[in-house]
């Protein structure tokens, strides 16, 4: 089905900005620290936006889709599987595989 909605992140838009923060842990904020995404058999610098032991949101300089598989090289925890599980304005979610420790 072709239209204006896609799996970069358009498919459900928002037209609110979310009032309650619904997650179910604290995120720490690290506007000015870098890590490598591994995404299609290629590595990308990104930079972590926050992050807590399940996820991060960080600004990366490619277009992933939703549900895609990838690693994230973060400093004080190594290397971490996940996946994208959103996509807007140049900015992505992740969901880790396992939590961090």
């Amino acid at each position: 089905m072709a239209g204006k909605f896609g799996l970069e992140g358009a498919m459900i838009p928002r037209t609110v900005r979310r009032v309650f923060d619904e997650r179910g842990e604290p995120r720490e904020d690290f506007a000015s620290q870098t890590a490598v995404l591994g995404l299609r058999g290629r590595n990308h610098v990104v930079r972590v936006l926050n992050l807590s032991n399940s996820g991060a949101m960080v600004i990366c300089p490619v277009l992933p889709h939703i549900g895609e598989a990838m690693t994230l090289q973060l400093l004080d925890w190594g290397q971490v599987m996940g996946h994208i599980c959103w996509v807007r304005d140049g900015k992505i979610g992740i969901n880790f595989a396992t939590p961090l420790e």
